[in-house]
């Protein structure tokens, strides 16, 4: 029986003849002098699969290294079971829980077995941890990847403690589960992991307030470890809102799905709103604290795409109001320059999201004049035109109002370069996502945002799934130059996520991902999602008060947008 078949590498364009059943590893083995990279995963017919996945039929293949974002996201889950091995290791008394991302790295606390509380980890434990994790690098052990009856497998993570796992396992009602073993652990992700631990060898450990920071490598360099920044004030949002979810017993996905089953979302909604409303009233008192003092005429709101500025934006010009201040609203888009004035990206193409798409010079001085008394006559864009129209737009700040800016450069020093620092109150939103899917396995704030961005173009834009992710990358190295730069100059920050949006998010972005064509290479981050999304219980849209922030990407909201 002739068991030889062709495959369709798409690194070389060409087909390569293969025996049923050879991995992706011993196939690439063959080709690597062509292919010209190290791969740590590979793409199956646009899906992300790992190199020890075996081909017995007729496939398309695309190797791809650690520096794409897939082959970033296996660097790093490959990373983090490491970690969860030497602290097994060096520590078994001691829990692992990685909490989030912040400072380029992921903050990760331990907890003390017996009583659950945090341990206060020092400078020479993280040292030992690290020096354990480098050990493990250079054995070049295997991740070996099995499947099982999901019963085995919670029985597998309850004898090793992993109770977030087997909750979740258990409110998931899969038949089979894929998990991972490393020597005499086993744990298990939401996506493959690299053939072995000699894949991942540039990293770093640090201790970071209670806890450590683990460092994988630089997103263009995988052999340059990725250097820290600080971000004081987005890991105090962080902390603020983990806090909130451990009193409310809901930390991850799995206490999220048994508060579903047991009927508790309607409390859960109320309080998360509660929540968003005190936040809100909070700046609001501190933005009339500084007015009373004759400054903070002036509130810059930023903050990356579908962080939910908008609906912000207007609860707080709300809770303005019950401070006596009157909220006056203006766009920065009215600033922008004519359009043939407009920057250029790298593809030839008009950079609105530039700061030198708006007239600084023009904007300076009508913020100037109103902080002086002074009428300006606001100026107006034509999109249509491209470029600048008369109208007669009278606007002057009175003594009880305030002006309201919300912009993706609001924080941006050059922005309001010749403004008074004392006039104005800088307000960062993001929705800083603190639910994990378990205690390994965080939700990055990046995938929260994507899928409030799918659900609001299809739902507003007519835009398919596959034309937002395609834009996606592009909105994100916009982020990366004009707004993440600038987030620690916030006076204030606004955490916009909402601990069971996700779950409501099912619904309407399952049959959205669904559509997208499984021979374009988004397919892969359409399957991705899609597999996340299965980790959630339904909840109903229906609970959901019309004042929510969520309303401006699912609709029914009480505000016009």
């Amino acid at each position: 029986m002739n068991n030889k078949l062709n495959i369709y590498c798409k690194n070389i364009n060409e087909y390569i003849e293969i025996k049923g059943g050879e991995r992706l590893a011993d196939i690439y083995a063959r080709l690597s002098s062509r292919i010209g990279l190290n791969p740590i995963c590979a793409r199956v017919n646009n899906r992300t699969e790992d190199l020890c996945y075996p081909v017995y039929s007729p496939k398309q293949v695309e190797f791809i290294d650690s520096t794409t974002a897939s082959g970033n996201r296996v660097y790093v889950r490959s990373l983090c079971m490491i970690l969860y091995k030497a602290v097994v290791d060096v520590v078994p008394q001691m829990s692992l829980r990685i909490e989030h991302s912040v400072s380029r790295g992921h903050f990760c606390r331990l907890h003390d077995r017996a009583t659950g509380q945090t341990v206060a980890v020092t400078a020479d434990l993280v040292a030992k941890i690290k020096e354990r994790m480098q050990q493990i690098a250079a054995a070049d052990m295997a991740f070996q990847r099995k499947e099982k009856l999901t019963t085995d497998v919670i029985e597998i993570f309850r004898r090793q403690g992993l109770t977030d796992k087997v909750t979740l396992l258990e409110t998931g009602h899969d038949l089979y589960t894929v998990y991972y073993q490393l020597d005499d652990i086993c744990d298990c992700y939401y996506g493959p992991l690299a053939p072995s631990t000699g894949y991942i060898s540039v990293f770093n450990l640090l201790t970071y307030k209670d806890g450590m920071l683990l460092l994988g490598h630089k997103s263009t360099n995988a052999g340059e470890v990725q250097t820290p920044i600080e971000q004081e004030k987005m890991f105090g949002a962080f902390t603020d809102y983990l806090s909130f979810n451990r009193i409310l017993g809901v930390s991850n996905v799995g206490e999220l799905n048994r508060a579903v089953a047991d009927k508790m979302t309607p409390s859960l909604i109320n309080v998360a709103e509660a929540l968003h409303d005190k936040q809100l009233g909070r700046i609001s008192d501190e933005i009339a604290r500084r007015r009373q003092r004759g400054e903070a005429k002036i509130v810059l709101i930023a903050g990356p795409s579908s962080s939910g500025k908008t609906t912000t934006t207007k609860r707080l010009a709300i809770q303005l109001m019950t401070n006596l201040i009157v909220p006056k609203m203006i766009s920065l888009d009215d600033y922008f320059v004519n359009r043939e004035d407009t920057p250029r990206d790298e593809t030839g193409d008009y950079d609105y999201e530039s700061l030198y798409s708006l007239d600084l010079e023009l904007f300076n001085s009508d913020m100037n004049k109103l902080l002086a008394g002074e009428e300006i006559n606001l100026p107006t864009y034509s999109f249509e035109l491209g470029c600048r129209v008369e109208k007669h737009r009278p606007l002057r700040l009175g003594e009880h109002e305030v002006l309201i800016i919300e912009g993706i450069h609001g924080l941006n020093p050059e922005l309001t370069a010749q403004i008074p620092d004392k006039d104005k109150f800088k307000l960062y939103v993001s929705a800083l996502t603190t639910l994990s899917i378990d205690d390994h396995n965080w939700i990055p704030t990046t995938d929260n945002r994507l899928l409030r961005r799918i659900v609001r173009d299809y739902k507003y834009r007519a835009t398919s799934a596959l034309s937002t992710m395609r834009r996606w990358p592009s909105v994100r190295r916009g982020e990366e130059k004009w707004i993440f730069p600038f987030q620690e100059n916030a006076d204030a920050m606004f955490n916009s996520s909402l601990l069971f949006e996700l779950g409501v998010m099912k619904s309407y972005a399952e049959p959205v991902l669904r559509q997208v064509p499984h021979d374009v290479p988004e397919y892969a981050e359409a399957y991705r999602l899609l597999k996340f999304l299965s980790y959630f219980e339904p909840i109903p849209s229906d609970q959901i008060p019309s004042t929510s922030l969520l309303r401006e990407f699912l609709g029914g909201s009480s505000f016009s947008y």
